[in-house]
């Protein structure tokens, strides 16, 4: 499959919550991060997500926001994953970050160079790679 997304997470189903109009989809790759989908009643059942099934988690790398330092708020955003930047790659305008996980994933972002600067975000820094369940679109095997 080819797609513009930077951010495409492979996994299972490892958690599924269901509500009336939502559900929260938790999806666990095969090294252990996890990546939280909220995703309408109706998607759930037109493609059948379900506990144990295999699925992907994309999100676009603009829809990701970096922290660093120490942090002076709680967010609501369910999808808060610490790692090290193991990449910049700097434009004109933006970067492109990509943030490696404890469990070996990447995630990348693109933020603006001006921000990547006040981050002082180079190759072995903390950060925090953050988005919300509902940028998660999720896909099953056709």
């Amino acid at each position: 499959m080819a797609i513009s997304a930077r951010n495409v997470f492979r996994g299972k189903v490892t958690a599924l919550h269901e509500g009336p109009i939502n559900a929260e989809v938790e999806i666990t790759t095969a090294t252990g991060d996890r990546i939280v989908a909220m995703v309408t009643d109706a998607s759930i059942k037109s493609l059948g997500i379900a506990s144990g099934k295999e699925a992907v988690a994309i999100v676009k790398a603009p829809w990701v926001v970096l922290l660093t330092g120490k942090q002076e708020y709680r967010f609501s955003a369910r999808n808060q994953l610490k790692g090290k930047v193991s990449k910049v790659a700097r434009g004109a305008v933006n970067s492109q970050v990509a943030v490696m996980l404890s469990g070996g994933s990447v995630v990348n972002a693109v933020i603006t160079n001006e921000a990547a600067d006040e981050l002082g975000l180079a190759v072995g820094a903390e950060t925090t790679a953050m988005f919300k369940a509902s940028h998660v679109l999720l896909g099953v095997p056709a």
